[in-house]
């Protein structure tokens, strides 16, 4: 297959394509929208896993690359009570199959395994007509095949189907504390070395602890989409009033401007009829509630449109079909998973339902 695949977007699932895309010889380019690789922070902790993750890294032949920006330590989890209590640790050995890697250095490993050129920064799609696209600066391209890899809001999406991401009442507030173990002990105490949990129904307070003496924190609230207009510190402290000062600290001492996340969802199952020459991957395919797999999809997705393409030179279609019907199949019961995980979190039996699914999990691999 000599054709140029055309991929709008550099997150981690266009990458893993274009990557693997280049292990077979078959060209790829890359469109996104931001400047450069260091225009924006790239968010938190990513645990890779085996099944899905670490399988994408190894077909994309980065796997020494990826295992070298483990941050060790961060496998392990615990969950509070609103006062801070410890109601159920895992320590974590280093052994588990969900080792942690900054998104941000992982997305690094995979830039630096394309070719110079592969990407092309700066340039944000502002319409797909088929495969003919449109840039925002007013530039033209002709995809030979088009793969969206664009995320939630994908502009590459609407070729294929009408979906629209709805939100499922749930915002998230990002925040980040520096030096924590000097200027915040007891939060750092509070949240130890890799993840807490401190959930009660309808709300919580999700951290994680990072490299370089990080925490990075989503607080979590049920809410109308218009709660997160005008936000700030104290308002979103307040709906946590009674909790304990260690914890509410990760949200009144944020280092970083607040930044809100209205989680949104595709319909259960999102699937479309073929379109010849056009496909999805990631978010812009399967969009869901975040339960530690979105990132590990879209590597997987990747991975096996790669894979699917340079198993059928020069028919593009019969590539496209087999890595959609493989798709398909595994993200119908992801939707399922993730649904299953946020009311774990945030519903009614919050935090014993998620203590009862970590205490499952983690005797499953001992």
């Amino acid at each position: 297959m000599k054709t140029t695949v055309t991929i709008i977007g550099a997150g981690l699932g266009g990458l893993t394509l274009a990557r693997v895309l280049h292990l077979h010889g078959i060209p790829a380019r890359i469109y996104e929208a931001e400047a450069s690789p260091q225009a924006r922070t790239q968010g938190g902790q990513l645990d890779i896993h085996q099944h899905n993750g670490q399988v994408a890294l190894a077909t994309a032949g980065l796997t020494d690359q990826w295992r070298a920006i483990i941050h060790e330590g961060a496998e392990t989890a615990r969950i509070l009570d609103r006062d801070g209590k410890v109601l159920f640790e895992e320590p974590g050995d280093g052994e588990g199959g969900r080792p942690e890697v900054l998104r941000g250095e992982l997305r690094q490993v995979l830039i630096d395994s394309l070719p110079e050129g592969a990407i092309v920064w700066g340039r944000r799609l502002a319409a797909a007509d088929g495969r003919e696209l449109r840039f925002a600066d007013g530039s033209t391209v002709t995809a030979d095949v088009l793969v969206g890899a664009d995320g939630a809001w994908s502009k590459v999406r609407p070729v294929l189907s009408a979906a629209v991401p709805e939100y499922v009442g749930t915002t998230f507030v990002e925040t980040y504390l520096h030096d924590v173990d000097v200027r915040h002990p007891a939060t750092a105490a509070a949240v130890g070395r890799g993840a807490m949990y401190a959930l009660t129904p309808g709300q919580g307070i999700t951290a994680h602890r990072e490299a370089g003496d990080v925490i990075h924190t989503y607080v979590q609230v049920n809410r109308p989409a218009s709660w997160s207009q005008g936000i700030t510190a104290d308002r979103v402290a307040a709906e946590f009033a009674g909790w304990a000062p260690e914890l509410t600290a990760l949200i009144r001492d944020s280092d970083t401007p607040l930044v809100t996340r209205l989680i949104h969802t595709l319909p259960n199952g999102h699937r479309w009829d073929r379109v010849p020459g056009v496909t999805l991957i990631g978010d812009a395919a399967h969009l869901m509630p975040p339960a530690g797999e979105g990132a590990n999809l879209a590597m997987l997705d990747g991975a096996e449109l790669g894979s699917a393409l340079a198993a059928h030179p020069g028919d593009v279609e019969a590539a496209l079909g087999v890595y959609e019907a493989a798709m398909f199949r595994r993200t119908e019961a992801e939707y399922a998973d993730a649904a299953r995980i946020l009311d774990l979190c945030l519903g009614e039996r919050a935090p014993y339902g998620l203590i009862e699914f970590f205490a499952g999990a983690f005797a499953a691999q001992a």
